[in-house]
């Protein structure tokens, strides 16, 4: 942990001695959770459980947010502010305080407070992964022995750590389950990402020695079930299950079938249907966002109703399916009320009276919008006949006003969500590059264009 971290940590201590000093029996099966958001881009926090929401935190005039809670069960949830999230660990009796920076939010989070402990050393691991990273991957030409080699030392690296941040918290099993998972994983995916690239022509003898941790590791953990690393390594290892002798990942991956034998492979290998359900749930969103794909899905949606339990699960992956196709050219752009400069709500019909280009930017990445407005600006010079409009995905603040000042863009052309979840859903906005295209009536051009590809104004010429 760095020096940073360090300083939060005792600027957090009058919280965490507070928290920490809440020991009456009647707490101990209590959970409180708050903290303050520092540069917040939204005006709440949302805590998810198993991909269903638990509550809204509103966040008061100090930016902080806090509550307790009688009845949260024990496990993994999800800590969101618009556009980022995090998996948190809360258990029966915790206390914890978090102090996020949505300008840089992974690099930011720290929790103090009984119960920090362990979400700090996540957080940690997390951090360690990302600089880990650029590192890793220029062994990926290292034959597969010494790959195993070097994962298997940063595996006892992070492990060692494991062990002393447990000997000083005495962590719960549960917990211990969990902080252990948050390490041992990532490098398992690791393996089998390295697997995918290099073991294509692997003979039965090679795969037997390189894929022998796998025998220590289980399909089974409903735990963790809404885990990250943990949903992230079975779909690496159900991708390379999936692809028969020598076939090549990279073409492979883009096809329909070899999701479909995913789904297949989830109903034979996986155990536990909610564990099923949710690697269905993933399998079908990847597959669906395959635009190419499209007129091959509804093959796919009948081997997904075969293995998928979930009824809640069944009706997002067709809203899904539906909303694509409400975005295909040639159909109306579906409606939107939008906020604009002046605080006002319209619709999209009272926007749309010229050919429009639709682009999308985040308050937490100034960076991107800085370069998203340069090309918008010398889009609008090439092409005058189309209007441009920028879509924050989150309503505005003065804070955007001041951005929109020093930054000489015309507040006119700036627009923002009123409600992220419905709006970006409705027009189904994964990636902030995305960018939409319609005439002058409305009429979808292209719904799924990439604003930052360097053919991107192929789609404004004249037809």
């Amino acid at each position: 942990m760095d020096q940073t971290k360090y300083l939060l940590q005792i600027c957090l201590l009058t919280w965490a001695v507070f928290l920490s000093s809440c020991n009456k029996e009647e707490d101990r099966n209590r959970i409180f959770f708050g903290g303050q958001i520092v540069n917040p881009s939204s005006t709440y926090v949302t805590l998810y459980k198993d991909n269903k929401t638990i509550d809204s935190l509103p966040l008061n005039l100090n930016y902080r947010f806090f509550k307790y809670y009688d009845s949260l069960e024990t496990g993994i949830y999800k800590i969101e502010h618009i556009p980022e999230y995090k998996s948190v660990f809360l258990e029966k009796g915790d206390s914890i305080w978090a102090r996020i920076n949505a300008s840089s939010f992974d690099e930011s989070i720290v929790y103090s407070g009984r119960g920090a402990a362990k979400n700090n050393f996540m957080m940690d691991l997390l951090l360690s992964f990302e600089k880990e990273n650029s590192f890793l991957s220029s062994k990926y030409s290292s034959n597969s022995e010494t790959f195993s080699k070097l994962i298997d030392s940063l595996l006892i690296e992070k492990k060692n750590k494991w062990i002393l941040m447990d000997s000083i918290n005495q962590l719960s099993p549960i917990a211990q389950k969990i902080t252990q998972a948050a390490y041992i994983y990532p490098y398992a995916t690791r393996k089998e990402r390295y697997a995918l690239l290099r073991g294509t022509f692997w003979d039965e003898k090679q795969d037997s020695v390189y894929f022998d941790f796998r025998k220590y590791l289980s399909l089974a953990e409903t735990d963790l079930a809404f885990f990250d690393p943990y949903i992230n390594y079975l779909l690496n290892y159900l991708s390379k299950k999936a692809l028969e002798g020598t076939e090549n990942y990279f073409r492979n991956r883009q096809k329909t079938e070899f999701n479909i034998k995913r789904l297949q492979l989830i109903e034979t290998q996986i155990k536990g249907n909610v564990l099923k359900n949710n690697l269905a749930r993933a399998v079908a969103f990847e597959e669906l966002m395959k635009l190419d794909n499209h007129n091959k899905h509804e093959k796919f949606l009948q081997q997904f109703i075969l293995i998928n339990k979930s009824k809640a699960y069944l009706t997002e992956v067709l809203d899904l399916h539906n909303d694509i196709e409400n975005m295909s050219a040639g159909k109306k752009l579906p409606e939107l009320k939008l906020q604009n400069h002046q605080l006002e709500v319209v619709s999209t019909q009272q926007i749309i009276n010229a050919p429009t280009v639709f682009y999308f930017w985040s308050q937490t990445q100034m960076s991107h919008y800085r370069n998203t407005v340069l090309k918008a600006k010398a889009l609008e010079k090439k092409f005058p006949r189309f209007q441009f409009k920028g879509v924050c995905i989150q309503p505005f603040n003065e804070i955007v006003f001041e951005v929109h000042r020093m930054m000489n863009i015309d507040p006119k052309t700036q627009l923002a969500f009123t409600n992220f979840d419905k709006d970006s859903k409705t027009w189904v906005l994964s990636l902030l590059n995305r960018a939409i295209v319609v005439d002058a009536d409305g009429k979808i051009k292209e719904g799924f264009g990439n604003f930052s590809a360097p053919d991107f104004e192929d789609l404004l010429q004249d037809n």
